[in-house]
């Protein structure tokens, strides 16, 4: 259950935020979802897949941290071991809110039953003795911006990979060092072959678009996928 308000000083002045990395926190998951905008930061950490939803017929991006349920591989006690976190995963315990009729500028809203809302003084303030936001709400506001923004015009980017074909259904066997093995099924990777393929016009349209640059962002982030293994080869062995 969730329970969100519109962030405002008369009603959240008092509140703080939990910033630290915690299985507690609501970190302990295998994915998060990934917008283009960030896919060059989030590419040097992790493996950017694809997940097809067959109730929307609309692919959505992720960042992968683990090949489990609730596995975070990047996650060391109160430490998220890598120097960027997917914007979804950053923003706790905020996120936009609209109008019921979906007209006006976005809000910031706060869901007051996230783990990470502090009590007994600890934790991050949101407002000043004067009830202006911190530096840290401003923060937040600018990557609920950027978040919703690439959210939202991610649409045209899913619908070019899908109409020419680039994404193609992916499994992989993974093998630790100990003999231990996992299967990662039910995702999408983007297909070098068939980029490659591609006709100088279509390249030039996708340029146009904006979509060529995360398009080969996801493709080299899939080199993490191996580093993803050793992270977990290194926590299976303690």
């Amino acid at each position: 259950m969730s329970n969100h308000q519109i962030l405002n000083p008369a009603d959240h002045g008092a509140l703080r935020v939990h910033t630290e990395a915690g299985a507690a926190f609501g970190d302990a998951v295998m994915a998060s979802l990934a917008v283009p905008a960030e896919f060059r930061q989030l590419a040097c950490e992790y493996p950017i897949v694809f997940r097809f939803d067959p109730e929307s017929g609309r692919f959505s991006a992720l960042a992968l941290f683990g090949f489990e349920d609730g596995e975070n591989l990047f996650l060391d006690g109160g430490t998220w071991d890598a120097a960027h976190k997917p914007l979804a995963m950053a923003i706790g315990p905020f996120l936009v809110g609209r109008s019921r009729d979906g007209e006006g500028p976005s809000q910031v809203h706060i869901d007051l039953d996230h783990p990470r809302i502090a009590s007994g003084g600890e934790g991050m303030r949101l407002f000043d003795d004067e009830g202006r936001p911190t530096p840290y709400v401003e923060q937040v506001a600018d990557m609920l911006a950027t978040l919703d923004e690439s959210y939202r015009t991610s649409e045209a980017f899913f619908a070019a990979l899908d109409r020419y074909g680039l994404l193609e259904p992916f499994s992989m066997d993974v093998t630790l060092e100990s003999g231990a093995q996992h299967r990662l099924v039910g995702y999408h990777l983007i297909d070098e072959d068939k980029v490659r393929a591609l006709e100088p016009g279509v390249l030039a349209e996708l340029q146009t678009a904006g979509h060529l640059m995360p398009m080969f962002m996801a493709l080299a982030s899939l080199g993490n996928l191996s580093k993803l293994v050793r992270r977990k080869s290194r926590k299976a062995h303690g």
